[in-house]
């Protein structure tokens, strides 16, 4: 995402999804709404003449103006099939392998989403079927229809909410998690300091202070592990189970390989003990999203599976 909402140094960006393909790395997660579609067209073009490598992850159904400006989410069937073919062609392929609406939203029948990713997978349009920042009772009601192979949310060592629910109802539908936000919006990145001007909740004031100490005391265990602070929490989230997969989002070959480095860091028990002492469950302040969007997101995880009725 950062690719193409930031500005980046494009020749950088390509040479860096084709790293991630070289050292072995071939899930890319992109969405058609980050920069308005620009991201597409870059991992299309990172990925020309090597489709066969990479498997590809859309999020789709973000509406936004010509400033950029966000104006909400629509997965209705005709804009699903309409995002769908814009996606196609920016990528440059027949075909996507993980399709997933970014939000799923009370105004959209959500029977009329199902319907249409169905349709996709019968057309080979796409492969896979995904959801994004869902709870449990909308994972049953998807899994009711057709089989969902991922969902995708925030989830890393300071922020663990989706343990409670999420997690759960995601393994019991056969689906493994995709966990964004995982150096937590950058706080683990290793470059906060007291003045960084973040965005979002955990970057006002207080929030952010606090959260400063929760992210120096990671910073210690990470020291005595020889690692970066990212290193760990990359590490942490891929010793959740082998169902999770962490979501780098690296913006030059430099960042790449120190991600990578996370790989050759065994965490057991006393390192995952030495992590909760350091940041427990529940100490951090501040949510990733404020708004309406937090409050959807807050509805759908404090759903409860309501049976097969």
């Amino acid at each position: 995402m950062r690719m193409s909402d930031i500005p980046q140094q494009r020749t950088e960006c390509i040479a860096t999804i084709q790293a991630a393909l070289d050292s072995g790395i071939s899930f890319l997660d992109t969405g058609d709404f980050y920069g308005m579609g620009h991201n597409e067209m870059l991992i299309g073009e990172a990925i020309r003449g090597r489709r066969e490598q990479a498997f590809i992850s859309v999020k789709y159904g973000g509406l936004r103006d010509p400033a950029g400006a966000f104006l909400g989410f629509n997965a209705d069937y005709n804009a699903t099939m309409s995002f769908l073919a814009y996606s196609l062609r920016r990528l440059g392929t027949d075909y996507i392998d993980l399709y997933q609406p970014a939000r799923i939203y009370p105004h959209v029948p959500f029977d009329e989403t199902m319907r249409a990713l169905t349709e996709a997978v019968r057309r080979g349009y796409i492969r896979y079927i995904g959801l994004s920042e869902v709870g449990p009772e909308t994972i049953r009601r998807a899994t009711a229809v057709h089989p969902i192979v991922a969902i995708e949310a925030e989830y890393s060592l300071m922020d663990r909410e989706i343990e409670s629910s999420v997690i759960p109802a995601a393994r019991a539908a056969g689906a493994g998690v995709v966990a964004y936000g995982v150096l937590t919006a950058g706080l683990l990145g290793g470059r906060m300091r007291p003045d960084t001007k973040g965005e979002g909740p955990r970057f006002d004031g207080e929030n952010f202070r606090k959260n400063l100490v929760l992210v120096e005391r990671v910073k210690v265990v990470a020291s005595d592990l020889g690692a970066s602070p990212a290193q760990l929490a990359i590490a942490w989230v891929l010793a959740r189970g082998n169902d999770i997969l962490p979501l780098i989002g690296a913006r030059s070959r430099s960042r790449l390989e120190e991600a990578l480095g996370a790989l050759e860091l065994k965490l057991g028990h006393a390192e995952m003990a030495a992590i909760d002492e350091a940041c427990p469950p529940g100490e951090l302040v501040g949510d990733y999203y404020g708004g309406p969007v937090r409050e959807h997101i807050v509805a759908e995880r404090r759903q409860r599976p309501s049976g097969d009725g």
